[in-house]
């Protein structure tokens, strides 16, 4: 089968898009490992399928696979991609898309500056919702990796996330504690593990080591969920710029109970088709 594509990035997380608005397109893991492979196959952190939407409320449906061909539910800098594309290539005008997910539906607002706006929806702080193993709610909480117990913060953005704070992320173990946490039985879906430096209370720098697809060079939901982390714990405002290795997201939360807004730009690369 010959697939057209269309490759995109946010802030260097890259992705496939494939347009499976007029015929159903299901990938196997291997397929999507295929695609997703930098040397045999197109290169990308992520695969995104844009389907009709499933319900009348909705503009579009998206499914969102990681490099190792698993299934995940959500994905802010894909979801900025999946706004620029839709337009693009003339499947939308609209400048406010309603999009459903596997974490549900967000609202994506295309800005006069090229970037996209991302209603996340309301993060979820309950343990039992993230999901994570804890015997009730709290600002932190603390694990045993490998007999060295760290304090973290726990979020789901639609995805389970860690955030660890640090002193300084170029020196953080990213490479070696993002597996470990990843695959933290106290985390039974895996979980992307966050490591957040405070420089101040509007201005944070974060590294992450995503599910399926390791250290990325930005990660949408890990900077709404360092956020969200933060500011639970009282160390973050309302409104902060978060750097990553790609570049800047801006993360706005009004607090408990209200949405995550995340803005940010969004980049097409290259179209073509690859035999899988």
């Amino acid at each position: 089968m010959r697939l057209p594509f269309t490759k995109m990035h946010g802030l260097g997380n890259d992705f496939v898009l494939i347009d499976a608005t007029q015929q159903a397109i299901a990938l196997t893991p291997e397929q999507v490992r295929r695609l997703a492979d930098r040397r045999y196959g197109v290169g990308c952190d992520q695969i995104l399928i844009v389907e009709p939407a499933h319900d009348a409320g909705a503009d579009f449906h998206y499914r969102i696979y990681n490099a190792d061909g698993g299934e995940v539910e959500q994905c802010c800098n894909g979801a900025r991609c999946f706004a620029r594309y839709v337009r693009e290539t003339g499947l939308s005008d609209k400048e406010v898309l309603n999009v459903e997910t596997a974490a549900g539906l967000i609202r994506l607002h295309a800005e006069a500056d090229g970037q996209v706006t991302v209603d996340m929806g309301v993060p979820r702080l309950e343990p039992a919702e993230i999901p994570f193993e804890a015997a009730a709610r709290a600002m932190r909480y603390h694990i045993d990796v490998d007999g060295t117990l760290l304090e973290i913060g726990a979020v789901s953005m639609g995805n389970p996330h860690a955030v660890l704070r640090v002193d300084n992320v170029d020196s953080a173990p990213v490479a070696t504690l993002g597996p470990r946490g990843e695959s933290h039985p106290r985390f039974p879906q895996r979980v992307n593990a966050g490591f957040m430096q405070v420089l101040t209370r509007d201005h944070i720098r974060l590294r992450v080591y995503e599910r399926g697809a390791g250290e990325t060079l930005a990660c949408g939901t890990g900077a709404c969920a360092a956020v969200v982390a933060g500011h639970v714990q009282g160390l973050l405002d309302n409104r902060v710029s978060v750097d990553l290795p790609g570049g800047q997201l801006v993360i706005s939360w009004a607090g408990e109970g209200e949405p995550v807004f995340m803005t940010g730009p969004a980049n097409r690369v290259f179209e073509g088709t690859i035999d899988i």
